[in-house]
């Protein structure tokens, strides 16, 4: 396998190894060793190139302080090898072993509440602490000396879903790790005085040694500015504990790759040092379990824009795991995927930028708190469904690797997205308004049901390749961007700035100007001459009672508050609507076309919605939050004259579209989530590379059906 330097981050950029990794994460130490050589058979007749081991096994090979043990892995390695089957080995930080916790007790993560963690499930470890710091380097050293030369190891994968279990602690170490990144970034204690507002409510440090993290209901809520640089610095450190592995893993061979697998997106800044020192990311999918999570709206949909939001932080990538049957903790439970559902969600993931894809996991556990994790094999050694659609995969694989490689998503809507700041900004001061992510949802449900290539891209990438840019109301808007965005307008971009955009700077202060500031003012023709919330369709009241802090008052019997009857509408284009969460009123230069306007109350009349020409394109600006119902409006205004329609024309409620693009080629995969069979009119002429027929405008799919057109 050979990789060559990855390329700088952008949501267009591709993988830099020339072998789709397919495989599983396996678990040899689970396993009695009489199984091993049938594993690697069964494997390799799969179709399988790539296992992953040893993220959680520490405990295994350093079994005590400064004694090492790679046997097990050693002879497991070699029989997977001698099979074909190359390995990504991991570092185990995830759970350190029994003995460093209790040896050195201060690595051990403390709560908001001053509560110790107890050694036990994973991620109960600070890495802030020097000592856990230590001990990681060791291992990790430990493991890179000893495989250096192993022609069977490929790559890393650096410890595993950091920040997943736990992103925060409170311990000695993390609280004195805080202020002293609060000492690097300032210098000074008026520096910080002023960019948290210390003389509101008399928060003021006269030195460093004072400051702690950040505690909700304490009992006030704290400043946020002090919120926002709790979790610049979370993101800084946990950047930190992995370029420690990076740093070690690079020197041991340049020749491996190394990547992290994405869990819960917590405390990470993919687009700074994070997601820099690696050579992709990898991002482990489980629709089934996010969509009974978060309740997002069916597990196709979910896992699309989950994979969306992934690509945005780095480009293409990989997945280190795949759900393939049914999940579970003690605590929760997935569906079952149904006979064909497996192939079709790594298809799917493959649709949105996938190079490389890993079912989780080979083998059941048979103990622990994943025993009804199923996997690829039963818990009986049978091979059934699930190993047969994953051998059908890797053939489908086989079949369009070298039409995949190279290619990128395409992407004519673009969510602005990767954003570290914007996405903690929101969380310092929610006053009960939607999230720029929930927000963003629903236009990106809007182009998943149409067919219309629709994903997330951070504004200081390449813009010429998407037709409209929305912006999910960032209160951080950075003039670094300003520059960009103006020429992907200028040239017959359409840009969309959803309300409260640039109402904040970096420390989280109001800037002095009229919303939404100087430059975007004048781009977008408008000032934002007021605002106001409004209750969500259905809801008694602006925000949700779930304590009693601060003179809320939570009763058994809730009433409606009298902003459940103070309702704004609008009217955009010949329809009207009701207007959820927020309200602005814009005060519109006389170049500017109104697109909608307020019909309710005392805004009646006032612009609501505005588009400004600016070179070829259009800069729009919407004052208020997305619905359903408004996304449906802004596409009937804005879609056509930006040039985005769909894919595919008329597309059946079930199906999903994605078109990966190469240089010579087209790729458009055509997907059925659904269980009964269904008709595609309207595809291109091409080739399906599953099947080798000749497409020649329709297509039938059977449940949970696949097609890739080569056009």
């Amino acid at each position: 396998m050979k990789r060559i330097p990855p390329a700088p981050l952008s949501v267009w950029r591709t993988l830099n190894i020339d072998e789709f990794l397919i495989g599983a994460p396996h678990y040899p130490e689970h396993v009695d060793e009489r199984y091993w050589q049938r594993d690697a058979e069964r494997m390799a007749a799969a179709g399988f190139n790539t296992v992953r081991l040893g993220e959680f096994a520490w405990h295994i090979l350093e079994p005590r302080e400064g004694t090492f043990d790679f046997t097990l892995f050693d002879r497991a390695i070699d029989v997977l090898g001698a099979h074909g089957i190359k390995t990504v080995f991991c570092t185990p930080t995830a759970t350190p072993p029994r003995w460093l916790t209790s040896t050195y007790p201060e690595v051990l993560r403390v709560d908001h509440n001053g509560r110790v963690a107890t050694h036990g499930s994973r991620q109960h470890a600070d890495t802030n602490s020097p000592v856990f710091r230590t001990h990681s380097k060791r291992i990790t050293k430990a493991l890179a000396d000893h495989y250096r030369d192993n022609p069977h190891i490929i790559g890393w994968q650096t410890d595993n879903e950091l920040n997943t279990t736990v992103s925060t602690s409170y311990s000695e170490a993390s609280e004195r790790e805080f202020r002293r990144y609060l000492h690097d970034t300032y210098r000074d204690i008026a520096s910080l005085n002023f960019a948290w507002g210390g003389n509101f409510w008399a928060t003021a440090y006269d030195n460093f040694g004072q400051i702690t993290a950040p505690r909700q209901n304490n009992p006030g809520f704290p400043a946020p500015g002090h919120v926002q640089d709790y979790h610049r610095f979370l993101a800084q450190a946990t950047a930190a504990f992995q370029h420690d592995q990076v740093e070690i893993l690079r020197a041991a061979n340049p020749d491996w790759f190394i990547f992290h697998n994405l869990g819960r997106l917590e405390d990470i800044d993919f687009r700074g040092q994070f997601g820099q020192d690696l050579d992709f990311l990898g991002f482990d999918i489980y629709p089934m379990l996010y969509d009974e999570m978060r309740r997002t709206g069916g597990h196709a949909a979910t896992q699309a824009l989950h994979l969306d939001v992934c690509r945005a932080f780095s480009g293409n990538f990989i997945v280190p795991e795949q759900a393939s049957g049914f999940g579970s903790q003690p605590g929760f439970s997935t569906m079952t995927p149904e006979p064909g559902e497996m192939r079709r969600m790594a298809m799917s993931s493959v649709a949105r930028g996938a190079d490389g894809l890993m079912f989780f996991r080979w083998r059941p556990a048979h103990y622990g708190a994943e025993i009804y994790w199923m996997g690829i094999i039963d818990h009986d050694d049978v091979p059934r469904r699930r190993y047969q659609e994953a051998a059908e995969f890797a053939s489908d694989i086989a079949k369009i690797k070298s039409d995949l490689s190279g290619t990128t998503v395409r992407m004519d809507v673009g969510i602005a997205g990767a954003d570290f700041d914007n996405q903690e900004a929101y969380k310092t001061y929610p006053i009960g308004l939607p999230s720029p992510m929930e927000d963003a949802v629903h236009l990106h449900r809007y182009c998943y049901a149409n067919g219309i290539a629709c994903g997330f891209i951070h504004p200081q990438d390449d813009l010429s390749k998407i037709k409209l840019l929305y912006v999910p109301h960032w209160v951080m808007w950075k003039p670094q961007w300003d520059a960009k965005v103006e020429e992907f307008v200028k040239h017959g971009g359409t840009v969309v700035f959803g309300a409260m955009t640039g109402t904040r700077d970096v420390n989280n202060h109001i800037p002095t100007v009229q919303a939404p500031g100087i430059t975007l003012s004048k781009l977008c023709g408008v000032r934002v001459e007021e605002f106001g919330r409004v209750v969500e369709p259905g809801a008694g009241g602006l925000f949700g009672l779930q304590a009693t802090e601060y003179g809320m008052h939570n009763p058994a019997t809730q009433l409606q508050s009298s902003s459940a009857d103070r309702r704004y509408s609008f009217v955009l284009g010949n329809r009207e609507h009701e207007a959820a969460h927020l309200y602005e009123i814009l005060d519109a230069d006389s170049d500017v076309e109104v697109l909608g306007k307020w019909t309710s109350r005392f805004a009646t009349g006032r612009a609501m919605i505005t588009s400004r020409s600016f070179g070829a394109g259009h800069a729009v600006y919407m004052g208020t939050y997305l619905t359903p119902w408004l996304v449906d409006g802004l596409a009937d205004q804005l879609f056509s004259r930006a040039g985005i329609a769909p894919l595919v024309a008329n597309l059946p409620p079930t199906v999903e579209v994605s078109v990966r693009e190469g240089k010579d080629r087209m790729l458009m995969f055509v997907i059925n989530t659904g269980e009964a069979p269904v008709t595609i009119t309207s595809l291109p002429s091409g080739t399906d590379l599953l099947t080798g027929e000749d497409i020649r405008s329709g297509l039938e799919l059977g449940p949970y059906g696949c097609a890739v057109i080569r056009y």
